[in-house]
């Protein structure tokens, strides 16, 4: 939402009511993601006594499992509820958009095909994180959309699927357990470790590609500062089994993603 606000605001087409709109149901959506997670993990067995991650609500026992479902539909009909006037202003891809991100939000735990247990998950969240979250929150604001937009679409959403393989590298044994089939558990511990330096290093030269490609202000590239700060974590990924010091490192990537947007925001709109 950042990154897509900040390359509206230097093409001159900001738009405070969309902006806002988009910002408020992309929240929600993902508010609605994380709980259903949190019902269908507790349903499907995939959370047990033995999880390392952060407190789940519903497998602890502090919320009952149909509570937690409700809530997520509700998360869901508040998103929709902010979406609307998005599609009104936007039209019909906002209408996809709209559609594809909830209709994801639901597919990522349920069914016996959910994203989560297929593999399929890190494609999605780059995806949705990435080009269609920055896109779709510069097409509501100037109703068109560029290819720069697309491109600058790639970092977020890199940096977001690098969050998720933290958890499931964290979780790889959890998960072979309950056949939760995620690309870790897929190809191993050391894949999911490649993957996320592949992220973050890709993810940090695309404001150099901006920069080369569209002609993106050299202040932008102050973003690629995160790839230093991202070597701690991976040494920490690569050498602890803790399941305290990984969600640490999760958290940490969390913030690389919200450092990059802001550095980035600034950056897009300072000099030329």
């Amino acid at each position: 939402m950042i990154v897509g606000a900040a390359l509206a605001y230097r093409d001159d087409v900001f738009h405070v009511a969309a902006a806002a709109c988009a910002l408020l149901s992309a929240v929600f959506i993902q508010i609605g993601t994380n709980f259903f997670n949190d019902y269908a993990d507790h349903k499907k067995g995939a959370d047990t006594d033995e999880r390392l991650g952060p407190l789940r609500a519903t497998q602890a026992g502090l919320v009952d499992p149909a509570a937690m479902k409700a809530a997520a539909g509700f998360a869901f009909a508040v998103a929709v509820l902010f979406g609307g006037y998005l599609m009104w202003r936007g039209g019909l891809p906002i209408v996809i958009i709209g559609v594809l991100s909830v209709t994801a939000g639901y597919l990522y735990s349920a069914t016996r095909f959910a994203l989560a247990y297929t593999g399929l998950a890190d494609l999605f969240v780059l995806i949705f994180f990435g080009p269609v979250a920055v896109g779709g929150t510069y097409y509501v604001q100037a109703l068109t959309v560029t290819p720069e937009v697309i491109v600058a679409g790639l970092a977020p959403g890199l940096l977001s699927m690098a969050i998720l393989l933290v958890n499931n590298i964290r979780d790889v044994n959890q998960d072979r357990a309950a056949h939760k089939r995620t690309l870790v558990v897929r190809f191993g511990r050391r894949f999911g470790i490649l993957l996320y330096v592949a992220c973050v290093t890709l993810a940090t030269f695309v404001p150099l590609v901006l920069h080369i490609r569209y002609s993106g202000t050299l202040a932008a590239l102050a973003a690629m500062l995160i790839l230093p700060l991202s070597i701690p974590l991976i040494r920490r990924l690569s050498t602890t089994l803790d399941g305290a010091l990984l969600n640490n490192t999760l958290a940490a990537t969390a913030r690389l993603l919200l450092l990059y947007s802001v550095v980035f925001a600034i950056g897009w709109n300072l000099g030329a």
